[in-house]
């Protein structure tokens, strides 16, 4: 995949425009008992307005619709919000609405939504802290944000390869951030925690290196090779009927917007 640019969200538009049509199908973004789990951490309410932010194809904004009155996705990518608005017409669902925009200058008033999610997407924000605080900015007071996204355990070997092989994956990777940091992250842009619930998938290597250019693939499967023993059992290196696993780790989080 030949791709350049100077920022994240310019390599992520480039990146995500390709594989569109692979994030509409994707079981990871589809995963149904992930999604049932941010449903019901966002404990909808039937006269809430949700937003969620980078929609890529539109799967979490289509699990929160029949549970309030409306739902807005954004998200960077035209092309993913083209086949959004395909898979909304396939399943029939009237309630949601896409728009283009960064996550990083949200197009909407302060204090308009009582719901915010974003799943699978704040590792590639270039400054999470202001997506944060964007996000914080458009919540009610009292409202909920909810997060499905990558993350990494508090190990520093572990931390420093995963990222590694996701920038490998994706160059508009930015960074899967430790439970610690997600703390302290949302305690300083305005939010009360509720919920931090790390999760561990054991998943085929091939997450990593689907559709990514032979250059790469070369890269993910030297630095698995610099792998010692202990840092082989960490990652759950393993081969499952002759196919390489590799474990891949994420959190979901629950906070509160706080009154200023």
């Amino acid at each position: 995949m030949d791709i350049t640019g100077d920022t994240p969200e310019e390599l992520a538009k480039q990146v995500f425009a390709q594989r569109a049509s692979f994030y509409t199908t994707s079981a990871a973004h589809k995963d149904p008992q992930v999604l049932a789990k941010v449903v019901a951490l966002a404990n909808p309410i039937p006269v809430w307005h949700a937003l969620d932010v980078a929609t890529g194809t539109g799967h979490t904004a289509f699990a929160i619709a029949p549970f309030v009155t409306s739902v807005i996705g954004t998200d960077l990518t035209p092309e993913m919000l083209v086949e959004a608005r395909k898979l909304q017409t396939e399943l029939g669902i009237a309630n949601v609405d896409f728009r283009t925009a960064d996550a990083h200058q949200l197009p909407f008033e302060d204090g308009v939504f009582d719901l915010v999610t974003s799943r699978r997407a704040p590792h590639h924000f270039s400054d999470i802290n202001l997506a944060l605080r964007e996000m914080r900015r458009v919540l009610k007071p009292g409202g909920r944000l909810v997060i499905d996204d990558r993350s990494v355990p508090e190990d520093d070997d572990v931390d420093t390869c995963m990222n590694q092989l996701d920038w490998y994956h994706d160059q508009s990777h930015v960074r899967e951030y430790r439970p610690s940091e997600w703390r302290r992250m949302l305690e300083e842009s305005g939010f009360q925690i509720e919920v931090i619930e790390p999760y561990v998938q054991h998943r085929p290597l091939s997450s990593l290196t689907h559709n990514v250019d032979a250059e790469n693939v070369a890269r993910i499967h030297t630095r698995l090779d610099s792998l010692n023993s202990e840092q082989r059992q960490r990652f759950n290196l393993i081969h499952i009927d002759g196919v390489l696993h590799i474990n891949h780790w994420y959190i979901l989080l629950a906070a509160i917007a706080q009154a200023d």
